[in-house]
C-alpha cells in the first residue's frame, strides 16, 4: 500500500513540475498548447486564470490570415467582446530570452498598440513571424508563452477556413472548451440534507 501511496505521491509532483497544457475544443477539431511559465510568468498566470474561469468557452477565431495566424479568445459568434480583467506587461523580451520567437506553431498574447494591453486574446502563428519578436516595430513586440504540441492539423483547418472582409470567418469556428490538462475534475456534490 506504501508503495502505491508514494507512486501517486511522485506522479503528482512531476505533474506540478511540468509545463501546464491547456487542451482547447473547437467546432473545427481540438489542439493542445504547452505554457511556458518559466519565460512568461505573468502572461502564462494570467491565460490560466481566464481558462479556468470558463471565459474561453463560446469565443471564436475572429480574425483569420491564413499566411500569419489566427486570433481569438475575446468575441463571441454574435460578434460581442466578453469583458475581460485589466490587462497585463509586456514580457515578449524576457521570453525570448529564454529561447521563444514567433514561428509556426507558437502562441502568443494579442494586443491593441499600445504595448501593455494585453487581456484575453491571444493567437496561433500560422507561419514564421519574426518582424513579432521583441523588440519588433514598436519596441515591444509580441509575447509568445507556449506552443501547439498537438492538434497543428485543426490550427490548419483553421487557417484555411473562408473568410470576409476584416478577416472574420465567413462561418464562426466557436471554441466549445478549454481546460487545463491534469487539473482535478470539479466535485460533484449530492443533492440532500446538511448535517
Amino acid at each position: 500500500m506504501r508503495i502505491r501511496t508514494l507512486a501517486f505521491a511522485l506522479a503528482a509532483v512531476a505533474a506540478l513540475a511540468a509545463n501546464p497544457k491547456v487542451k482547447f475544443t473547437t467546432t473545427l477539431g481540438s489542439f493542445t498548447l504547452e505554457l511556458d511559465p518559466e519565460a512568461a510568468p505573468k502572461t502564462v498566470d494570467n491565460f490560466l486564470g481566464y481558462v479556468k474561469s470558463g471565459h474561453y468557452k463560446g469565443t471564436t477565431f475572429h480574425r483569420v490570415i491564413s499566411k500569419f495566424m489566427i486570433q481569438g479568445g475575446g468575441m463571441t459568434a454574435q460578434g460581442a467582446e466578453k469583458p475581460t480583467r485589466a490587462p497585463i506587461q509586456n514580457e515578449a523580451k524576457q521570453a525570448q530570452e529564454k529561447g521563444w520567437h514567433n514561428v509556426r506553431g507558437t502562441v502568443a498574447m494579442a494586443r491593441t498598440g499600445a504595448p501593455h494591453s494585453a487581456t484575453s486574446q491571444f493567437f496561433v502563428n500560422v507561419v514564421d513571424n519574426a518582424f513579432l519578436d521583441f523588440p519588433g516595430q514598436d519596441g515591444w513586440g509580441y509575447c509568445v508563452f507556449g506552443k501547439v504540441v498537438d492538434g497543428m492539423d485543426t490550427v490548419d483547418k483553421i487557417r484555411d477556413v473562408k473568410t470576409l472582409p476584416g478577416d472574420r470567418p465567413q462561418t464562426p469556428v466557436v471554441i466549445t472548451g478549454a481546460v487545463l490538462e491534469g487539473a482535478p475534475a470539479p466535485v460533484k456534490r449530492k443533492a440532500g440534507k446538511r448535517k
